[in-house]
């Protein structure tokens, strides 16, 4: 039956008491069937069977999704989320003669029904999204039952939450079966909790303050959220939100979820660009998620990593086709069975991993390393161990940690290692060796010189064989390889292919002999600290992964030799494109994913690492492109590779000085509204198409300096007035989002500006160029400003003042490091006409 007949049809039921033609037939009424759907009165939500699934599984539920706000549908309400049924097209929703909502199959039976005590005699579907039952008129048509108070994992407006209400997460994206992390009021009845496995709290939203959670800022934006608390502190607490209509007649569609890996997240409809924009989660770490990747599965953080989750070493998943779905929660079991419990297990470092919670563990004070694995032999409980060398404490790990995480998503401070209990596999190559060793006990029996000789020289040997192994094994969690000098040495045909220089060493292309791969080689030329830490910090950058990000191979530390090995970026460093004569030009589209994925970057450098990495030296440079034109930021974390002297490093790093905040000169401390302030330079260059110091050349005969003109003060002023127009590279022939100009080049005088107070963060900064915050006008960086008008500059806190700007110099000394004897220097002036 089309939708539209079985729509009026309804209607005309509900003129006439539906529980009489139920009851006089002593029939179930049938409201949908198979394939067909049925609407809410605005065509808001619509109910029916679905299959979620995209692996061709025929699990079919009876559910509720968003009639028309998505190209994918965007499920709400699930009724048999346990029992799928196998065969739609004979399954039926009916309301029985005895007041029950039903699903009924006849294959198996009744598969779900509604838990109503009091019997129903009507349906009402509202454009709420709420299926409601209702009793007969003598009653008062009050609902006996509605969806809303049985929820699956989503929490629409208008819906009345109590302590008796539990949002459960789906299973997986594709399977609406109960997963792991719920939604619930506390006990206490004054805050919201996330909770694995409907027990353990991991995140809470904070006391109600009468307004709002005090851990939910977001909850005072004006005039679209209403918020009603009622009794909070009692078990009669009840909680709701309303969503204000954007325009007349048109609800605003907003939808907070518990997701499948156990964030919540609040999604609101953008109607004029049809889609769903997530406005606001927690717990904004993914690895804050308690239990996420299972036992001896560890977390990494970071936008874009195609799974959150991996095995520690030695360590392979359980059920790998539920890791293929995204289900992490039966985590890693060993790849070579159990442990035995004979004091014969070895211990593996699985490399710089923490893990947050309650686990049950001993703690040995003062105690060696060979001690510490001692005390984890003698106790058949014991998985592993942390050791701390500096402290000298043992941690015994008593029970398998659940939430283990990468380093790069660690904010904690600690030096301990993490060593996994690991069953010693008797292997051939030691099996030979075995009777090597009876073999030559004999022949010393009988040639003592040269049997001791030999003795002494193959111990050594393993030794030798047995240091580096336990060497190169430090690093293999990392997934780095340590290189020889000699093995680069030849990648690189003798470092004879120079791909570019910067403040850190020269950078040649090579190829790796046992996989022909192209990788970028960088030879370090001031190597800041002994090999021991300079393997440390390798380390932390070898942990570090994003898509934003150039991944680090592997590295060479061999007497006064430091290596590093990246990935090869086909297009080179975004610097090669913004000279005016060049042939190459970036499209629009281009410039602007380069310059959020830029800001991705160095924003999972500040905010999503153990501890925050200040890059340094961002500048087009450092910023490479693959073969698909996406940013990966490059050099990131080498000032602290080679020491925090980085004065040093910039008096050598010629033209560079136009990206360097005030505060480098200043004397002040360096934070990371350092690295804010030079992407905000290197954002002009890409919105203008050139670079921000400019010469004019002179002609032959012309015996004059050539004047050097700086892009930012003009840049600046123009777009503060709104002439972004002006400032965008005339050579895309007004080919350009006028929009997202706007934006970006706003965003780029926010970060330049003088105070680094006011300098908004790299997270920030993403989600200003999304479009996820309002962008507004920023003040004119008062430097910038004294270099336009000429003026003396007076910089508050910020250890400039008094600086004179007045004749073109000091100040230009300051940002540009360009002013020298008998040149000439432009600042507010009109851009040449030749660059």
């Amino acid at each position: 039956m089309p939708c539209t007949h079985l729509h009026l049809l309804l209607l005309l039921l509900f003129l006439s008491p539906l529980s009489a033609s139920a009851k006089n037939n002593n029939k179930a009424f049938i409201i949908i069937k198979g394939n067909q759907t049925l609407l809410s009165s605005q065509s808001i939500f619509r109910l029916g069977f679905f299959n979620p699934s995209t692996n061709g599984h025929s699990n079919w539920y009876l559910g509720i999704w968003y009639a028309s706000s998505s190209p994918k549908p965007v499920y709400v309400w699930v009724a048999n989320r346990n029992r799928p049924v196998s065969d739609p097209l004979s399954s039926t929703l009916e309301l029985t003669t005895t007041g029950h909502l039903i699903l009924n199959n006849p294959l198996n039976g009744v598969v779900w029904q509604s838990n109503n005590k009091k019997p129903a005699s009507n349906f009402h579907f509202s454009d709420s999204g709420n299926l409601i039952l209702t009793g007969d008129s003598s009653s008062g048509s009050s609902p006996v039952w509605q969806s809303f108070q049985n929820p699956t994992d989503t929490w629409l407006p208008g819906m009345n939450v109590t302590w008796q209400t539990t949002f459960t997460s789906w299973r997986t994206p594709s399977d609406p079966s109960s997963g792991s992390y719920s939604l619930k009021l506390s006990p206490t009845f004054n805050e919201f909790q996330l909770l694995h496995n409907q027990t353990t709290p991991y995140w809470s939203t904070g006391n109600w303050t009468g307004q709002s959670f005090v851990g939910v800022p977001e909850m005072t934006v004006p005039y679209i959220y209403t918020f009603q608390f009622l009794n909070p502190y009692t078990p009669a607490a009840s909680f709701r939100y309303i969503v204000t209509s954007s325009s007349p007649g048109q609800p605003r569609l907003s939808r907070f979820v518990v997701d499948s890996n156990g964030q919540l997240k609040q999604w609101t409809w953008e109607p004029q660009n049809q889609y769903w924009n997530m406005f606001w989660l927690q717990p904004d770490d993914q690895c804050r998620v308690h239990a996420l990747c299972g036992e001896f599965g560890f977390c990494s953080s970071g936008e874009n990593l195609l799974s959150p989750c991996a095995c520690i070493r030695g360590f392979c998943p359980k059920n790998e086709a539920a890791w293929g779905f995204k289900d992490y929660s039966d985590g890693c079991g060993r790849e070579y069975g159990d442990s035995s419990c004979d004091g014969r297990d070895t211990f593996v470092a699985v490399g710089d991993l923490r893990y947050d919670g309650d686990v049950e563990m001993w703690r040995l004070q003062q105690v060696s390393k060979s001690s510490c694995e001692k005390s984890c032999l003698g106790n058949c409980s014991c998985v592993g161990f942390y050791y701390n060398d500096k402290s000298n404490l043992c941690k015994i790990l008593l029970e398998a940690p659940v939430n283990i995480k990468n380093t790069s998503s660690w904010t904690g401070i600690t030096e301990d290692v993490l060593y996994i209990r690991d069953q010693i596999k008797e292997s051939s190559s030691k099996r030979s060796v075995s009777r090597g060793v009876i073999i030559l006990c004999c022949v010393v029996g009988s040639i003592s010189i040269l049997g001791s000789t030999l003795f002494v020289f193959l111990i050594l040997l393993r030794k030798s064989k047995k240091t580096k192994k336990e060497e190169e094994d430090g690093f293999a969690v990392l997934n780095l390889k340590v290189f020889s000098f000699k093995e680069l040495h030849k990648a690189t045909n003798g470092f004879s292919e120079k791909l570019g220089h910067g403040g850190f060493g020269a950078v040649f292309k090579g190829t790796l002999q046992d996989s022909s791969t192209f990788v970028a080689v960088k030879r370090l030329e001031r190597p800041g600290s002994g090999e021991g830490e300079f393997r440390a910090e390798v380390c932390t950058i070898g942990n570090i992964q994003h898509v934003n990000l150039v991944r680090l191979r592997g590295f060479c530390s061999e007497n006064l030799h430091r290596l590093l090995v990246y990935d090869y970026m086909p297009n080179g460093s975004l610097s090669s494109f913004l000279s005016r004569t060049s042939p190459k030009l970036l499209s629009w589209e281009t410039r602007f994913r380069i310059a959020i994925g830029t800001a991705k970057g160095i924003a999972y450098l500040h905010e999503g690492c153990r501890d925050c990495i200040i890059h340094c030296d961002i500048k087009p440079e450092n910023i490479l492109l693959d073969s698909d034109y996406n940013a990966k930021v490059s050099d990131f974390g080498l000032a602290k590779l080679v020491g925090r002297d980085f004065s040093r490093v910039l008096a050598t790093m010629r033209g560079t000085w136009g990206y360097v905040a005030p505060e480098w000169i200043s004397g002040l401390p360096i934070t990371n509204k350092a690295d804010v302030y030079s992407f905000g330079m290197t954002l002009l260059e890409l919105i203008g198409g050139r670079r921000n110091v400019i010469s004019d050349t002179p002609g032959e005969k012309d015996e004059k300096e050539p004047e050097k003109w700086f892009f930012p003060p003009w840049a600046a002023r123009e777009i503060i007035q709104g002439n972004v127009d002006l400032v965008v590279d005339s050579r895309l022939n007004g080919e350009y989002n006028n929009e997202e100009a706007t934006r970006m080049a706003t965003v780029a005088v926010w970060c330049i500006q003088d105070n680094e107070e006011i300098r908004p963060a790299m997270g920030m900064v993403v989600k200003m160029l999304e479009g996820v915050v309002e962008v507004t006008v920023p003040p004119p960086p008062k430097l910038i400003q004294a270099l336009v008008s000429g003026d003396s500059y007076h910089g508050v806190g910020n250890g400039l003042s008094g600086t004179s700007c007045s004749e073109g110099r000091g100040c230009s000394d300051l940002m540009t490091g360009l002013s020298s004897p008998g040149s000439r220097s432009s600042f507010g002036g009109k851009p040449p006409s030749s660059p």
